[in-house]
């Protein structure tokens, strides 16, 4: 439907796009990676799921990462090296067209905003003017250090972006539980975003994002010798990730949920420590984030922007993402919106039953209400509720029964029962959700969100756990399907 109504209102090239809603061409082909991406698809389907379940845990994320590596880079090669992979950072439109132009870092800083508006002298090309300065600034490092040009840069994207996968699967262990990640790393490896995360700067966002999460997770957990530390290296990443996208600010509905997973708020102080410490450097060089923001938000209206109507783009983002995530992370999806929402209605009705009933808590509301708002929050598995007693004194049967809580199920046998983590699972991915929804109705993301949301699309493919494992041979395929097709059907840019 997206691909019809585009087509219809693109007569006169109003979209700027030449396969709407896709930022790409159609232009069927085969090339050298072909062949290694359809076999490194039958290997992950075929032995996937039993080697995700059976390897140590450190094996895993190392296997899931060379996976992932492996995956990108075959699908990057169905374009052909210098196509698919070494001149995809170095057009006129791209990060290393302005490597050159650096060459004081003060200066730079300071007069960085200057040049993004469209009618500013010596504007920036446009991926440069659409992101903070430290997007560009990554590029200038690998040159300043001898690895500068578009190999190096493309080897860096993929090397980090694989990295991606360990750190979800780290993150989904600590609030959900390991068989629930366990469960993740086959779709999470087979994911058809790794079309254009091989290459793509947002792939190194991405996966700059998702460590931030997975150290916040481990922090807030208790999981880890030096939880300040974690907490504080969570803020580092985060800080730094305000500083690669602006629009990475919606990451924040997850690292939310993380923190009310965990009932944690110890890793809060380390985190905006960390994060403090980024913001003012970059201030101290002389570029203020909202400065450069506002000055991104002119530059955009000046564009392409300014003739693509949100009213399509609004929900024909949302068809995007069903590509991006695949058809396994769409039927998820839709398993974790349902269970949200059942949980949601339960809570209200657990609240009404106990109104007028309850000692009175803060502000008037009932006690007893309040209890049953925490402990129906699905919890990370061995996490103890906050509330044991209610304020009378007696206990809470709730807090008494592991059972009755969220994401303390039994695990999953044969498809027949729910896996354990489901609950902090189901929060996890509506949480990206939120972020999704947030970035469509904001206006700012019409068009080229294949690539512009790949860090919530690492944090959506999880829900794809959520199936019955007896339908796991048939979703898997369908991923690689996916992926498989896109890229060899249509030329994709950016």
């Amino acid at each position: 439907m997206a691909a019809v109504v585009g087509t219809a209102i693109n007569e006169d090239n109003r979209l700027t796009l030449r396969w709407p809603p896709l930022y790409a061409d159609w232009e069927p082909h085969l090339g050298p990676g072909t062949v290694p991406t359809l076999l490194i698809a039958v290997l992950v389907v075929a032995r996937g799921p039993a080697l995700a379940r059976r390897l140590p845990w450190r094996g895993l994320l190392w296997t899931g990462w060379g996976a992932s590596l492996a995956w990108t880079f075959s699908l990057a090669m169905i374009d052909g090296w210098e196509r698919g992979v070494v001149d995809r950072l170095t057009g006129r439109h791209e990060y290393l067209a302005a490597v050159d132009r650096v060459d004081d870092l003060g200066r730079f800083l300071t007069t960085f905003a200057d040049h993004v508006p469209l009618d500013s002298p010596d504007n920036w090309p446009v991926h440069v003017a659409g992101h903070p300065p430290g997007a560009l600034l990554t590029f200038v490092g690998l040159d300043r250090v001898g690895a500068g040009g578009g190999v190096w840069g493309a080897v860096f994207i993929l090397l980090v972006g694989a990295t991606t996968v360990p750190a979800v699967l780290v993150a989904v262990r600590a609030l959900a539980g390991a068989p629930m990640a366990r469960r993740v790393a086959p779709f999470v490896v087979l994911l058809p975003a790794a079309v254009w995360m091989g290459v793509s700067a947002d792939a190194y966002f991405a996966a700059v994002a998702a460590w931030g999460v997975a150290l916040l997770a481990l922090a807030a957990r208790g999981a880890t010798r030096r939880p300040g530390l974690a907490a504080f290296g969570a803020g580092l990443l985060f800080g730094w990730m305000f500083f690669l996208s602006y629009g990475l600010v919606l990451m924040a509905p997850i690292a939310l949920a993380v923190l009310l997973l965990t009932r944690s708020v110890r890793p809060i102080l380390p985190a905006l420590a960390g994060m403090t410490v980024v913001v003012l450097a970059f201030l101290a060089g002389g570029f203020w984030w909202w400065e450069g923001y506002q000055a991104v938000v002119e530059r955009y209206h000046q564009g392409a922007a300014r003739l693509r109507p949100q009213g399509y783009f609004v929900w024909a983002n949302l068809a995007v993402l069903a590509v991006t995530v695949g058809p396994a992370g769409i039927a998820g999806l839709r398993r974790a919106v349902v269970a949200g929402a059942g949980w949601t209605r339960g809570l209200v009705r657990r609240g009404r039953t106990t109104r007028g009933t309850a000692d009175r808590g803060p502000r008037g509301i009932p006690g007893s209400v309040m209890a049953s708002v925490r402990l129906s929050f699905p919890i990370a598995p061995g996490v103890s509720p906050a509330v044991g007693k209610s304020r009378c004194g007696t206990s809470s049967p709730a807090a008494e029964s592991p059972r009755s809580l969220p994401g303390r199920e039994g695990p999953d046998r044969g498809g027949s029962g729910t896996p354990e983590g489901t609950g902090p699972l189901v929060v996890l991915v509506l949480s990206a959700a939120i972020a999704v929804l947030a970035a469509t109705m904001s206006g700012m993301s019409k068009a080229e969100t294949e690539r512009i949301w790949l860090p919530f699309v690492m944090w959506l493919i999880p829900a794809a756990a959520l199936l019955p494992d007896r339908w796991a041979r048939w979703w898997l395929p369908a991923q690689a399907a996916t992926a498989v097709a896109v890229n060899h059907l249509l030329l994709t840019g950016w």
